[in-house]
């Protein structure tokens, strides 16, 4: 445990009535139930039609035909499309409490700009073509520019404003080197124009694997900071006289947002928005606390990815639309409608 509840927190525990914490609980479990669902029809949809019969010969007696193939590589990318919204989720709570703006999402501290920048690098300079040789380079930039963001920030001096401040001008510079280097180099450019979307079609067994250790780590210990960030919620002097340490908290909090978004980028390629909505949404009817906020985004980030790579394979059969693409035109209007609501709610 990083810090004891802050009293109020605890006194809100005690006393909440059972049938607000009942709610908050079962409302969890349907949360689970859907992304069950969501799981199935994950596996059970794509661009290519399967009968029932054969999703389940997939499933229960895989024995190399087509439709077991295709089963296989559905579950790979379910899998994969559980891991990186459950981390993308995650991370995008974790930076808006840390941040304090609940509109703050992963790419505000320039990690999504990190990981693209590096697998731009790799392919142009060190001649890297696969997956399981750039995921390592999308990740080391994620955490490069994480530890710069913390340094630019202020370090130990750190603030809300500091870090986002630091993010976006750091995210502007890579994003330009980014665009330089593809324009000057067609073979960078064919190889990055399909990976920057976002997409969950590259998922592998191999991929999987290679990134897992990460999340289990970045997950843990973000989950594990629900009851600091609530501290630090109620402003750096509050926290203080709790008891938080803010400099801990912080360092922490920007290590598992750079770990969860590093491994999911370098997984998936950079899908906005996801990291936003979610846990926007979710304190809405979960209140602001942590410990309710970050298990709730770890469940409904994956129904959001997963049901964005279905509406994706389903939209454009034979083929298919990327699920960057669509968390990008689901959450455009998202974005704009949650801005507004909360202009007018400070008016």
């Amino acid at each position: 445990m990083l810090v004891d509840s802050p009293p109020e927190q605890r006194a809100e525990s005690e006393s909440a009535p059972p049938t607000r914490r009942a709610t908050r609980a079962v409302g969890l479990l349907v949360s689970v139930l859907i992304l069950l669902v969501v799981v199935l029809a994950s596996i059970a949809i794509g661009a290519k039609q399967l009968s029932v019969g054969e999703v389940w010969h997939g499933l229960f007696q895989s024995s190399g035909t087509y439709g077991d193939v295709v089963v296989d590589d559905r579950i790979s990318r379910t899998v994969l499309g559980l891991l990186a919204g459950a981390a993308l989720g995650l991370a995008g709570a974790v930076l808006q409490a840390l941040t304090r703006n609940p509109l703050a999402d992963p790419g505000l501290l320039g990690i999504n700009a990190g990981a693209s920048a590096a697998v731009v690098t790799a392919i142009t300079f060190f001649g890297v073509t696969s997956l399981s040789g750039y995921v390592w380079f999308a990740f080391l930039g994620a955490a490069a520019v994480g530890a710069m963001v913390w340094f630019l920030g202020g370090s130990r001096g750190a603030t809300p404003v500091r870090l986002a401040l630091a993010g976006t001008a750091i995210s502007a510079a890579l994003y330009g080197y980014l665009q330089a280097v593809m324009i000057s180099n067609d073979a960078a450019l064919n190889r990055m124009r399909f990976w920057t979307v976002g997409s969950l079609t590259s998922a592998t067994d191999a991929t999987i694997r290679q990134v897992l250790p990460f999340l289990v780590v970045g997950m843990v210990l973000a989950l594990a900071l629900a009851r600091p960030l609530n501290a630090m919620e109620m402003g750096d002097d509050t926290a203080r006289a709790l008891g938080a340490n803010l400099n801990r908290t912080r360092v922490l909090s920007m290590l598992a947002a750079t770990v969860l978004c590093g491994a999911a980028t370098a997984a998936c390629g950079p899908i906005v928005f996801v990291g936003l909505m979610v846990p926007h949404v979710v304190r809405s009817f979960t209140g602001p606390d942590l410990r309710w906020i970050l298990p709730y985004a770890a469940v409904l980030s994956p129904v959001l990815l997963l049901g964005a790579d279905v509406l994706g394979r389903l939209v454009a059969r034979p083929s298919e639309l990327q699920v960057g693409i669509v968390t990008a035109i689901l959450g455009g209007p998202v974005f704009i409608f949650l801005v507004r609501r909360r202009r007018t709610a400070q008016l």
